[in-house]
């Protein structure tokens, strides 16, 4: 049995690791947030410590390296994006692997300065890229696999997300502190495009918001038209009133249905992770990359590869 540490445990994502700790038959010992509200501890591993402040949590950290037996193993980082390099640095010098939901960090040079905590701690930095898991997408990657090699699907990516008043007043709509719509609710999907179809190509952004995005990715053996919203207003008139959420990936005429089999991805990743299959920071470059010029670049005029959605915005 591992001893785990959850940095962030009041967060939106933190019961889907608390379960994926308890499910493979670990204990997690203790937890920090800023946040006190963290009721849901009780039901999952009522016996954990829980700070509200670093200092202590990190304090008490290394007086359980003292035993062998209470000493951490694993430090699990669901904190705001922009907080994740300090978070998964300071678990990897407690002498910790460490396990941090996307996106990891926002730049290939943060990237880099982590390998470099890594070689001089000798843990190691592993990334929660749960899509990859999932049977619909391995499904499709295998296909994709087994198409002659100069195929190229056409794809267009729909994804409406609608958020309220309070998204823009927390720390998901400070750009600063999420990185914009495209790191923090894109770059799921980048990774799973990556994973599916290959390396990227080429990469044009038509637009980007404060509660929108979209452009034009190309892949080894894919095109791709995306278009990422929170806005309620670019839900589909069909879904409008009924639903809050729009996903649709359409794939050379047909439909990527997976919209079920999410409820036990993280408890997967955590047994790949456990055992020595996990993804590490070489693996989570290519998303990495992929936003960081999508919030970087120049907005390109829309032609033929714009998405259709982006076609009705105003630039």
């Amino acid at each position: 049995m591992k001893n785990f540490a959850l940095i962030g445990a009041a967060g939106y994502i933190a019961p889907r690791h608390m379960h994926a700790i308890k499910d493979t038959g670990n204990r997690l010992a203790v937890a920090y947030d800023v946040n006190d509200s963290v009721g849901i501890i009780d039901s999952i591993s009522p016996e954990s410590e829980f700070f509200t402040e670093f200092e202590r949590f990190l304090e008490h950290g290394y007086k359980l390296k003292r035993d062998v037996a209470t000493a951490l193993n694993y430090v699990s980082v669901c904190t705001p994006n922009y907080l994740h390099h300090s978070h998964i640095a300071a678990g990897l010098r407690l002498g910790c692997d460490v396990i941090c939901e996307k996106p990891l960090v926002p730049t290939p040079e943060m990237l880099d300065e982590l390998a470099a905590v890594e070689k001089e701690t000798g843990k190691r930095v592993f990334n929660i890229l749960q899509l990859r898991h999932h049977a619909a997408i391995l499904k499709l990657r295998d296909t994709v696999a087994a198409a002659s090699k100069d195929t190229k699907f056409d794809v267009e990516l729909t994804y409406i997300t609608s958020r309220g008043k309070w998204y823009a007043e927390s720390w998901k709509g400070d750009p600063r502190k999420s990185f914009g719509i495209a790191t923090n609710i894109g770059v799921h999907f980048y990774d799973m495009l990556h994973f599916i179809f290959g390396k990227l190509q080429q990469n044009v952004v038509h637009y980007s918001g404060e509660s929108k995005a979209a452009g034009y990715l190309e892949y080894e053996h894919a095109r791709v038209r995306w278009f990422l919203s929170i806005d309620a207003n670019d839900l589909p008139d069909e879904v409008k009133g009924k639903k809050s959420t729009y996903r649709n990936i359409d794939i050379s005429g047909e439909q990527l249905e997976f919209s079920e089999g999410f409820t036990d991805l993280h408890t997967t990743s955590y047994k790949e992770i456990l055992a020595g299959r996990g993804y590490g920071l070489e693996d989570a470059r290519h998303c990495i990359e992929t936003v960081n010029v999508i919030r970087t670049a120049k907005i390109a005029v829309m032609g033929a590869d714009a998405h259709p959605y982006a076609k009705r915005l105003r630039t």
